[in-house]
């Protein structure tokens, strides 16, 4: 036996969409029902564990040999259920699992298995049934009788048709996974690549810990505070739900005459200042911007997902962010954390831990802000312990200079100047000085290095500050002007890119373009092969022909298949240069990242989580700042040219510095 192929049926009461798989198995009815394996890639055999049945003794065996990789479609799932379950959960080492959702993800293809499936074209897809089998055996379901509601579990006796069913879904599901591995195993991992996937489920597996008291105060003021501003809005509009959006379009325009269309953040901002001669509408819009603020909710989350040893775990999805293989939030979503710009986030946090919301409104006034800006801080070190939070400075502006070959700007990183000054400087040919001479120039410097990277114009540079600066468009679009031919190799890089990947596309050669990156066709997909040795996909892409715009005539296009993040459905996608041009630099920063996340858990210094070009280490006294700090700094391989710099800073609770 050299693969196992497993996949299993679980029933919690747990809610495994709400708390995660680590929780998911804490609930003291945790169970697997059904044990579906297949060896070697052979017939599938389904063990019913629910039905008295047990593991052969050899399939045991398996689970613990070192010699037998193990397979499974979100194989974190299965090896953590099958750790508890069977008493060995420090026995499964995740150096010996293939997760087969993680080698579709490096494929471009959707993380769920039925997606991946239909996307496949597999003849064996997914049972339709399945959601409806899962819904009636593995979890709790309601039953009403004589007016008393109650939650049940339906045992196989109860529905032996349905349980039989349930049994052929496990068989399918263990088919359509080995179909989809036939698939996706051709596209070979990296070691090091395979190695970062081991050091995820470490650092999931670890979890970070939670200062529960403050949690657990946060979620009840959030709570009684959007209360009283939902009591204090039906009094002043007289609505009987004045969180509800239609009612408050219609209370607008009874009131102003002005019909408006959305509620959200952005619209909430130029309502406020088109409605300053009507200061209740403003109020009731001030107030439904407080109702409507949901950061706080992730209180409730940690609420949900915090397990026995006061940690959280799994907030990290290895490969989870598409085309790039950055890693995608789960259940707390440290991606999108609120930042803090509270002068004194120790008194916040002491007046939340006391419990009283009443002197907490007394000191700060706005409730929902001050508690969403203490979101970062509900994460802790564990006694002992502190957090050394350190991250890269400017990384993708120095890596799209390292690929691109603009010196200028590899120079000034290399001696150590302030990017946005040395790039303003370079736009408009005057020396810059932060808080010196031309300093106003800086911020003009700032929003071109974050915008204007990837092909963007105006719109770009607006969505990264442009508007906050008061810049007119015809400011705007001198930035950008300048700002190009000031990069001029960055610019190249652009048609380079995009000329490469036609061409591979249209004759299936294989293009190398600057720091070895490899642009190429193969498998109806587009293939680009990083400095690091990934590559990354693109599913079935092809060519194709773009009539006149009104700014190019008739043009190729790019287009391929994924998941569009609006919609939300799978579907035909356009790319280009400059986007693609993204999608290597963000890429190369990822694994330049993971190159750091692989020297620390080497060194034994433990991350607790990451979040874009940051790691948090829960460090012991013996741990110092410069020994996670030099983690940045040590050259890379296959980058040894590239100027790098982390700069961190210790806390005992995590916050942006």
């Amino acid at each position: 036996m050299k693969e196992l192929g497993i996949d299993i049926e679980t029933y919690s009461s747990n809610d495994l969409t709400e708390c995660g798989v680590y929780k998911y198995v804490e609930a003291e009815d945790f169970t697997i029902l059904l044990f579906g394996y297949s060896v070697d890639g052979g017939p599938v055999q389904c063990v019913d564990f629910a039905s008295g049945e047990t593991l052969p003794p050899e399939i045991e065996a398996a689970l613990t040999d070192p010699e037998v990789i193990k397979t499974a479609f979100n194989a974190a799932f299965e090896r953590i259920c099958i750790g508890v379950y069977l008493g060995i959960k420090g026995r499964l080492d995740p150096r010996q699992w293939r997760c087969t959702m993680v080698r579709a993800a490096r494929m471009g293809l959707p993380l769920s298995l039925a997606q991946c499936g239909e996307v496949l074209k597999l003849e064996d897809r997914k049972m339709s049934e399945g959601k409806a089998l899962i819904r009636y055996f593995s979890v709790p379901n309601k039953q009403t009788k004589q007016g008393i509601t109650k939650m049940i579990r339906h045992k196989p006796s109860d529905a032996p048709e349905k349980w039989a069913t349930f049994k052929a879904y496990n068989i399918r599901d263990v088919d359509v996974e080995q179909a989809i591995l036939k698939k996706v195993r051709r596209l070979e991992a990296p070691k090091f690549d395979e190695d970062l996937y081991v050091a995820d489920q470490h650092i999931n597996d670890r979890g970070v810990m939670i200062d529960q008291i403050l949690v657990n105060n946060a979620a009840r003021f959030d709570e009684l505070y959007k209360d009283e501003l939902f009591a204090e809005a039906r009094k002043l509009t007289g609505m009987s739900n004045p969180n509800s959006p239609g009612q408050i379009k219609q209370y607008i325009s009874e009131n102003t005459g002005f019909t408006i269309d959305s509620l959200n953040k952005k619209n909430l901002d130029d309502y406020e200042v088109q409605f300053k001669y009507w200061p209740k509408v403003q109020k009731v819009l001030a107030l439904r911007r407080e109702m409507g603020k949901t950061s706080n909710k992730k209180y409730t989350t940690m609420q949900k997902c915090v397990c026995k040893d006061s940690r959280v775990h799994g907030l990290l999805q290895f490969c989870g962010a598409a085309r790039t293989g950055r890693w995608a939030g789960r259940l707390v979503q440290l991606q999108n954390l609120p930042q803090n710009h509270l002068e004194s986030l120790d008194d916040a946090r002491y007046l939340v831990r006391q419990g009283d919301l009443e002197e907490f409104e007394m000191n700060y006034g706005n409730v929902t802000q001050v508690l969403s800006e203490l979101i970062r801080t509900a994460f802790i070190a564990k006694p002992s312990c502190t957090f050394h939070v350190c991250d890269f400075s400017a990384i993708e502006a120095r890596v799209i200079a390292w690929i691109a070959g603009e010196t200028w700007v590899l120079d000034a990183f290399r001696q150590g100047h302030d990017i946005y000054c040395e790039t303003a400087s370079k736009m408009f040919g005057v020396p810059v000085q932060k808080h010196g001479p031309n300093g106003d120039l800086r911020p003009k410097g700032k929003v071109a290095v974050l915008g204007l990277g990837y092909g963007g114009g105006v719109s770009a540079l607006e969505a990264m500050g442009g508007k906050k600066l008061g810049l007119t468009e015809s400011e705007e679009k001198d930035i950008v002007g300048k700002w190009r031919d000031s990069n001029p190799h960055i610019v190249k890089l652009w048609r380079t890119v995009e000329k490469a990947a036609i061409t591979a596309i249209k004759t299936g050669r294989s293009i190398t373009i600057q720091q070895g990156i490899v642009i190429g066709y193969r498998w109806g997909m587009l293939l680009i092969t990083l400095p690091s040795g990934r590559t990354i996909c693109y599913p079935r892409t092809e060519v194709g022909i773009e009539t006149n715009d009104g700014w190019r005539g008739d043009h190729e296009i790019i287009e391929y298949e994924g998941l569009n993040q609006k919609t939300k459905k799978w579907g035909k996608l356009r790319t280009y240069g400059g986007k693609l041009t993204e999608n290597i630099v963000q890429a190369t920063a990822r694994d330049i990242l993971g190159c750091v996340i692989l020297r620390a858990e080497q060194r034994g210094l433990n991350v607790v989580f990451h979040i874009h070009d940051e790691i948090i280490v829960e460090a012991t006294k013996d741990q110092t700042l410069p020994m996670v700090e030099a983690l940045f700094s040590e050259p890379i391989p296959w980058c040894k040219d590239l100027p790098l710099k982390g700069a961190g800073y210790t806390t005992p609770y995590y916050l942006k510095d």
